[in-house]
């Protein structure tokens, strides 16, 4: 009995030993994420080679609101999307004389827009791919359906003619498939809007779309200024803080949130770490290194050295002013759309965004990654949420 109790408290000793060891030097271990809610989402998938992650968002978004409310998990159709879009942006880049954009990028709208227009169909029904690969690659059907719509713009017939656009979508047909104008899933028939609606239960009209710059008018509807939004969708407008508190607010009721942001920092995580931070670069861990030798140093090896993330990083305390300028100066672009799924915190407890990627397994987090709240705060264009979410002083505010 008495070599057990001392056997107890020898571990007990060493337990704590450890304890307080790590807690001296847990900025020297990595970044270590606990998560404090993760909610229900589906699997990874792969946009490969095409600029569509707008539609892979989107389908994850709309999979993980299915089975928020009960419904079976299901794939959803990306391609069916992108088919859908080509259609709709051909026709409006013509009669805008090629004055608007067109391309294969969307913004988040562009999934609800989809999807309340002519519905959602299943992967398994429309797989999307005609040609000899096994993953996306649309490098040449971007650029043969660019080249087909500004021949039409250029118009050196002197008259357009009626059957243009015949041509156009049959291009995209023959990349993508004939999309499907009804079809049998677990034993019954449906129509793509049928499947959205009797299936899947999404309604576009539940969810909104919100971003934060002060170039408009806070809680006020405005046509936000980024070449992709080729239907001149309308965003909410509300300030920094409340976007934040919006989404904090989404992922603690149970609910995902669709995300729009700028992926061109540095800190961004495009490395197999998964995070996505922005560093103070004011405030430099100077530790065994003098500061005539850091200034020593080019350009270049300060930017290696500040986004090596090998530890967790003081970060800038981001303002409105500080996303504006960003956004203005062109440094925040609306690059890449992602799905957040959950909260986290790291080993300093700072507060990160668990978000879904859709570049398959392609890091040391199976394709996720974190983002920090700064990071959020700075780099985000524009999120989509249902509107159930949103705070009901928000909502009001929104008059939604």
């Amino acid at each position: 009995m008495h070599s057990i109790k001392k056997g107890l408290i020898l571990a007990l000793t060493i337990c704590l030993a450890i304890d307080f060891s790590y807690a001296g030097n847990k900025d020297d271990e990595g970044y270590k994420f606990q998560l404090i809610k993760e909610i229900r989402h589906t699997p990874v998938k792969n946009q490969y080679r095409s600029s569509t992650c707008w539609s892979f968002a989107g389908m994850s978004f709309f999979e993980a609101e299915m089975l928020r409310m009960g419904k079976p998990e299901v794939d959803l159709s990306e391609m069916f999307e992108v088919n859908m879009c080509y259609r709709d942006k051909a026709p409006k880049y013509v009669r805008m004389q090629g004055n608007t954009n067109f391309g294969p990028g969307g913004v988040l709208y562009d999934d609800l827009y989809i999807a309340n227009k002519y519905g959602l169909v299943p992967e398994s029904v429309y797989p999307g791919i005609k040609y000899d690969e096994e993953k996306h690659v649309h490098g040449e059907m971007d650029d043969v359906l660019r080249k087909m719509v500004t021949a039409v713009v250029e118009n050196k017939n002197r008259k357009i003619t009626p059957v243009w656009q015949e041509a156009v979508n049959s291009t995209i047909d023959a990349y993508l498939g004939v999309v499907p104008q009804s079809f049998k899933y677990e034993g019954k028939d449906y129509t793509p809007k049928t499947f959205a609606s009797d299936f899947c239960g999404i309604d576009a009209n539940n969810y909104v779309q919100i971003t934060s710059f002060t170039h408009h008018p806070f809680y006020e509807p405005f046509v936000l200024e980024v070449p992709d939004n080729w239907l001149w969708s309308e965003f909410y407008n509300v300030p920094i803080d409340e976007l934040q508190e919006i989404v904090d607010s989404s992922i603690d009721k149970g609910y995902t949130v669709l995300w729009a942001a700028d992926t061109s920092e540095k800190g961004f995580a495009t490395t197999q770490k998964g995070i996505a931070v922005v560093p103070d670069k004011t405030s430099l861990n100077m530790t065994d290194m003098e500061i005539a030798k850091w200034d020593s140093l080019s350009e270049k090896d300060k930017e290696s050295a500040l986004y090596k993330l090998d530890k967790p990083v003081k970060e800038k305390v981001i303002t409105q002013e500080i996303r504006q300028m960003a956004f203005d100066s062109q440094e925040t672009t609306d690059d890449h759309a992602m799905h957040l799924i959950g909260l986290a915190k790291d080993q300093n407890g700072a507060i990160y965004y668990k978000v879904k990627n859709s570049w398959g397994d392609y890091n040391d987090l199976k394709g996720y990654f974190y983002a920090s709240q700064p990071y959020f705060r700075y780099k985000t264009t524009a999120i989509v949420v249902n509107k159930a979410a949103i705070p009901d002083s928000i909502r009001k505010k929104l008059k939604l």
